[in-house]
């Protein structure tokens, strides 16, 4: 057998996680295009990460040169799996024990959007965006994340597809709406050995029925927001809505909190709040009831819109008869609160993934080039929970101090020497600092120097 040609290797760090991958490429022009696309994604841009940004190219004008047509290809026409990619990224998260899943932590469901113009490329249509706020011209991504609070990291991610792309519209067997494809996702997640307490999402899923069957299907508990002034069917004389029901439940003050029971929230920075937490009764919601509906807030008399949570959970209660022999073991109103709360954490992500790494910065047209982009900046967030458990690098004390004494008036200087590494090589094109897209390696490479802070 022909023994391969060697690679040239990604700057610092990076050439030891890029290897993990190697053996799922086939030649050595897409070992290299990997490695070339996670630097540019990695290093820091001065403009959106396109692919003549990620090659250090001039926008416009340099689509032309060979590293540009190069990560062009990569990402259009080699032949690669990009599934193959992340179910390897996910494998050596959890072989990672500081990133290994476990029941205790959750699946979190969400979809966001992106400003897309055209009609051409494929999934884009006019639609809900909600990172934008408004309906608008875009591409909607499925995606979810597994969390526990502590680490946070994409899972799967695919593309909403509008029914106007297909022929019969939404009535076409292969149309997926957006609750079909998220519950679809988690239980991927579940197969692919991220285990979790509950699946979270908010109020956008809690309105389809097949979101619900899904799950139950795929034996995953769930922890949905519901929509406070959505209505349900009574009987005449009960609450017809979730903030109806909240009303109902008795409450005099802290010390008398009737139907409440005060819940401690604790955030990752030490802070704490005291919330209140109740079980309410709504048509067939009920502590006793397969679905129950929980309701949090920090004011249980006034009920702030911005403070309080709405929550339907499949989870019983604790003092349900039989407990053991139901699916899911039991969560008290604490445990519920606390799930719903690490909700935020794919919000958390979204801004890492979208403006830092350049989720929606391609330009490509085709429906497998944007699950490659889509999979390859997965792998560049992964890379950096690789790198943030990481034990500490040497720093290089060899290199001169930048700033020397200039006399004794000044007093003893106490600054370390700089790493060398972290310094620009070389001649910079214009006579002001160097750009980091001429020097990507001493980038990236200096993700290796520094520990995580505290």
């Amino acid at each position: 057998m022909t023994a391969r040609r060697p690679c040239p290797p990604a700057p610092g760090p990076l050439e030891e996680y890029a290897a993990r991958f190697d053996d799922l490429f086939f030649s050595l022009a897409q070992r290299r295009g990997f490695r070339e696309y996670l630097t540019g994604l990695l290093a820091p841009r001065e403009r959106n990460k396109t692919i003549t940004c990620l090659a250090g190219a001039e926008p416009v004008a340099g689509a032309g040169m060979p590293g540009v047509q190069r990560l062009q290809f990569f990402l259009s026409e080699s032949p690669w799996e990009a599934e193959q990619v992340n179910d390897r990224r996910l494998e050596l998260l959890r072989e990672e024990p500081a990133t290994a899943p476990h029941d205790s932590g959750v699946i979190v469901i969400d979809d966001s959007g992106d400003r897309k113009d055209g009609t051409a490329t494929a999934h884009v249509g006019r639609q809900w965006l909600g990172r934008l706020g408004k309906t608008d011209n875009g591409i909607v991504t499925v995606t979810t994340v597994w969390t526990d609070g502590r680490v946070y990291y994409p899972l799967h991610a695919t593309p909403y597809t509008p029914a106007h792309h297909f022929t019969s519209g939404r009535s076409d067997p292969a149309f997926r709406t957006k609750p079909q494809l998220a519950a679809a996702l988690a239980a991927r997640g579940k197969k692919a050995g991220f285990g979790c307490r509950a699946v979270v999402a908010d109020c956008a899923y809690s309105v389809s029925d097949d979101w619900y069957l899904a799950l139950r299907e795929a034996g995953l508990a769930y922890v949905v927001a519901l929509k406070p002034h959505r209505g349900t069917w009574a009987r005449a004389g009960q609450p017809h809505t979730p903030i109806e029901a909240a009303h109902a439940l008795t409450w005099k003050d802290a010390k008398h909190p009737g139907d409440w029971t005060a819940v401690e929230r604790h955030f990752r920075n030490g802070h704490t709040e005291t919330w209140w937490a109740a079980d309410a009764r709504l048509g067939g919601y009920g502590p006793d009831a397969p679905c129950r509906l929980v309701v949090a807030t920090t004011d249980p008399a006034g009920l702030p819109e911005k403070a309080t949570w709405y929550l339907a959970t499949n989870l019983p209660h604790p003092d349900t008869p039989d407990t053991t022999a139901g699916p899911h073991p039991p969560a008290d109103l604490a445990e519920i609160v606390r799930l719903y709360g690490l909700r935020p954490w794919i919000e958390q992500s979204y801004k890492q993934i979208k403006d830092e790494l350049g989720w929606a910065d391609f330009q490509v047209r085709s429906a497998r080039a944007i699950r490659r982009h889509q999979t390859l900046i997965n792998c560049a967030f992964s890379f950096c929970w690789d790198q943030w458990f990481a034990p500490p690098g040497p720093l290089d004390a060899t290199a001169p101090d930048p700033c020397p004494e200039e006399g004794p008036e000044r007093g003893t200087r106490h600054t370390p020497p700089g790493p060398a590494a972290l310094l620009a090589q070389g001649l910079t094109r214009y006579p002001f600092l160097a750009h980091p897209s001429h020097h990507p390696h001493p980038m990236v490479a200096s993700l290796d120097r520094h520990g995580p802070t505290p």
